[in-house]
């Protein structure tokens, strides 16, 4: 068990379709750290290049992850926490992201293959097409035991991954919240109001 410090930012990283997006999301609302999405942080010619099916080179990755490793630097300058995802492939981009040599702890979000298959090809909304995964899985570099980083199998309910992330790096944190999602109405999309009581006839007056 890696027993980590404040201030600190954690890293989610893995291959595409590993569920860096949801688990962050999560881990960061149990904690209430910052939460930053690393693809947000990419340029414009890296997306048209993934978009299209071209797999990234270094040099179009390092300026991706130097505005990463910025990032990570301004939280801890200010003594903020935070999470940020980035699939952080290889041992060489985990050095940016982790230049100053602390403060940051990676999270390998672990994934066996043909679930990482099922979900690429069934996500949508993503920038990234199934076809870059091989490319990803090729690149991927595990991280090992001199780096500060733990590996988390990232099984389908994310509930359970953050919670195992929480307990293997000894973090407290808000317990999750499960509600209910309320029933909606098929023909309007609204929750349905509840029916109103009707109150009991009054007894008419004879003469």
């Amino acid at each position: 068990m890696s027993m980590i410090t404040t201030p600190v930012v954690l890293v989610i990283m893995g291959v595409s379709g590993s569920g860096k997006s949801t688990v962050g999301g999560l881990l960061a609302e149990r904690l209430g750290w910052v939460f930053e999405e690393g693809d947000s942080l990419h340029p414009a010619s890296n997306v048209e290049k993934m978009a299209a099916g071209i797999p990234l080179t270094d040099e179009d990755r390092w300026p991706w992850l130097a505005k990463i490793a910025d990032w990570i630097d301004n939280r801890l300058d200010t003594g903020e926490n935070g999470i940020v995802t980035c699939s952080a492939l290889k041992r060489s981009y985990r050095n940016v992201l982790n230049r100053r040599g602390s403060g940051v702890e990676f999270v390998y979000l672990a994934v066996g293959i043909a679930e990482l298959t099922e979900r690429v090809e069934h996500r949508e909304g993503h920038f990234m097409p199934p076809s870059l995964l091989d490319s990803q899985l090729s690149t991927l570099e595990v991280p090992t035991g001199s780096e500060p980083a733990i590996q988390v199998d990232a099984g389908p309910d994310a509930r359970l991954v953050v919670d195992r992330i929480l307990r293997d790096l000894g973090l407290a944190a808000k317990p999750a919240q499960l509600t209910k999602p309320a029933k909606t109405s098929a023909r309007t999309g609204a929750a349905p109001k509840s029916p109103r009581k009707r109150r009991p006839a009054s007894p008419r007056q004879t003469r």
